[in-house]
């Protein structure tokens, strides 16, 4: 399997979503930044967690739609959503009409509207891949993904300051392009299978929140699936603890030291330029091995690969966690980059084989929460490392890990005996 064999829709939806997720980091990574400088810090806390309880609501919404009415018409929907108020946005802060209260609007809006067809945009990539080509094409959508999003924060750090409404502007004209080429190009590609089809229990029709809340009740039913998830939040947590305890860790204990020294030349480091190095270093790692990673790794059994990656990713963290010297966090930083190239594939892939064709959309809706609620715990781990030393927080990552290998370890085994009764 290669590119010039997938779907036609696969291939246009990778490259639609490294520009989403471009135009996203553009701008989205500074919105923040934008509404501290606005209305101050504790007012601007308030106003992003009020978008992200609206982005769940968008995600869930988004994820029952697709199931019943089409990935195709959900994603115009909330592309045109995020079009029309980028648009707003940019007005909005133009010199002319400087408007922050309409910003935020804008912005609230449109990370709905984002959540809305992420969920759809997922379903689809599952209706057109086969178990065969999954691995490979979340591959590809890895390196993609994060490409993008080293891309767009870099554009967005030189154009914010200055130039923020031209960066909307630009996020703009570029989602008209995306709900274009989703109008003109994209193919509806939802299973004509009922739920009762796909062995799923039927459930009772009625209102449009009955149907709502009796979908989702499901998809929660779903023990397999439920384990996933909690591994999926776990794993997340840990990686987000780079820009939350481990990132406050550095900024504050890190002696400033030499990290390469030539002669009389040395490139000398505080805490928080380590951590943007760190940051950096898993990015480019990330683009630079992902394809590698899926030639080198692709006759390794999964089992083996997500236990490895799992192990290998939370042992970086720990070391990340502790550790006060610039060599053995870059070693680290590395070791934790082949860990999440050997997990991440393999676990979207096994997501993809186990959820119902018939509600793939709301499963997405559900998996994509893991990372919110990652975000609440990573926050929360800075509280808890004022009070626990720094290998107290190793240990609490180790822990971490030791779940997340229990459920892989819990879902694949039933999964190996099943699939040997259905050879016997």
């Amino acid at each position: 399997m290669n590119l010039a064999g997938l779907h036609p829709n696969l291939r246009i939806r990778i490259a639609v979503g490294f520009l989403q997720r471009l135009l996203d980091s553009m701008v989205m990574s500074f919105m923040a930044i934008y509404l501290a400088f606005e209305y101050g810090v504790a007012v601007a806390g308030v106003l992003v967690v009020t978008v992200m309880v609206l982005g769940v609501v968008g995600t869930l919404a988004g994820g029952h739609m697709s199931d019943t009415r089409g990935r195709r018409r959900t994603l115009l929907l909330g592309e045109t959503g995020v079009c029309l108020t980028f648009a707003l946005m940019a007005v909005a802060d133009s010199p002319a009409w400087h408007s922050p209260a309409l910003v935020y609007c804008g912005y609230l809006v449109n990370k709905f509207a984002a959540s809305f067809a992420m969920p759809a945009n997922d379903a689809m990539i599952l209706d057109v891949t086969t178990p065969e080509s999954r691995k490979l094409v979340y591959t590809i959508n890895y390196w993609s993904i994060n490409l993008a999003l080293a891309f767009g924060a870099l554009l967005g750090g030189f154009l914010y300051n200055g130039h923020f409404t031209l960066l909307l502007a630009l996020a703009a004209a570029g989602t008209v392009v995306i709900a274009a080429v989703t109008y003109f190009l994209i193919a509806e590609t939802k299973p004509d299978q009922t739920e009762e089809e796909s062995g799923a229990p039927a459930r009772p029709r009625g209102s449009i929140l009955r149907d709502f809340a009796s979908g989702y009740r499901l998809v929660l039913q779903d023990r397999a699936f439920g384990r996933l998830l909690v591994a999926a939040t776990l794993f997340m947590s840990i990686e987000l603890q780079l820009i939350n305890y481990i990132g406050v860790r550095l900024a504050r204990d890190l002696p400033e030291q030499n990290l390469l020294a030539i002669g009389s030349w040395a490139v000398r480091v505080d805490g928080v330029e380590m951590l943007g190095i760190l940051r950096a270093e898993n990015t480019v790692l990330v683009v630079a091995l992902a394809l590698v990673a899926h030639l080198v790794l692709r006759r390794v059994p999964d089992r083996v690969r997500m236990y490895a990656g799992a192990g290998l990713f939370t042992a970086g963290y720990m070391v990340l966690a502790v550790s006060d010297t610039g060599w053995v966090l870059l070693v680290a930083a590395l070791v934790l980059t082949v860990g999440e190239l050997m997990d991440v594939p393999v676990r979207q892939a096994l997501l993809a084989d186990m959820v119902p064709a018939a509600s793939r959309t709301r499963y997405m809706a559900v998996y994509n929460l893991n990372i919110r609620v990652a975000l609440v715990v990573a926050s929360l781990c800075i509280t808890v490392g004022s009070v626990l030393p720094p290998w107290g927080m190793a240990a609490l990552y180790g822990v971490f890990g030791l779940v997340i290998i229990w459920q892989y370890r819990a879902i694949l085994t039933p999964s190996a005996a099943r699939a040997e009764l259905a050879r016997a």
